[in-house]
């Protein structure tokens, strides 16, 4: 299993569709028994939670944001935990919005701290 993901900041490593999380979101994941959860924010993005479990390389959590246009949406997303040969940590997301159409896959990766 990869190491933990508690204090990491991840960044999708590029931008979705106009509107959504890009490449400068930030992802500061938490992890603790199993539980997972983060805060981001960046881009088009103002503030964003996400919350669920963690079963050995499988992340499983369902999100929810506030955009700058002052409209919000959630959703449910699926994610594979991979360690780099660098040792930094990517998840590789299957994600599908709840609030209304859409759905895709997504990749964030660790980010260093001069990259914050």
């Amino acid at each position: 299993m990869a190491r933990s993901l508690d204090g990491l900041v991840l960044a999708p490593v590029a931008d979705q569709a106009p509107g959504q999380v890009g490449t400068r979101t930030r992802f500061t994941y938490h992890e603790r028994q199993g539980e997972i959860w983060a805060e981001y924010a960046g881009g088009d993005v103002v503030r964003g939670r996400l919350v669920g479990t963690r079963e050995g390389d499988r992340l499983d959590f369902r999100y929810v944001q506030l955009k700058r246009d002052g409209t919000t949406s959630s959703g449910h997303c699926v994610s594979a935990v991979v360690e780099l040969p660098d040792g930094r940590v990517r998840l590789e997301e299957t994600w599908e919005w709840e609030s209304g159409q859409g759905k895709g896959t997504s990749v964030v990766e660790q980010v260093t701290a001069h990259e914050h």
